[in-house]
């Protein structure tokens, strides 16, 4: 089902270690990010530009919210 991106957002998806897993709103379109794991980090990177998003434990994912907001 597809939705308006800008009623259903994207969201980055992190675990909880030592606080409540979270839900960060993104800005860009689902292509625009690049996951990665590397040295027992995952990594969000800006497919373009290569700014770091996320560096912390994981998994991590990106997905639409089900919900509008």
């Amino acid at each position: 089902m597809n939705h308006p991106a800008d009623v259903y957002p994207l969201l980055l998806c992190v675990p909880g270690i030592n606080a409540p897993a979270g839900e960060h709103r993104l800005s860009l379109g689902e292509a625009d990010y690049e996951v990665r794991q590397a040295d027992g980090l995952w990594k969000v990177v800006v497919r373009s530009t290569g700014e770091l998003i996320y560096a912390g434990p994981g998994p991590v994912q990106i997905r639409r919210s089900p919900a509008p907001f």
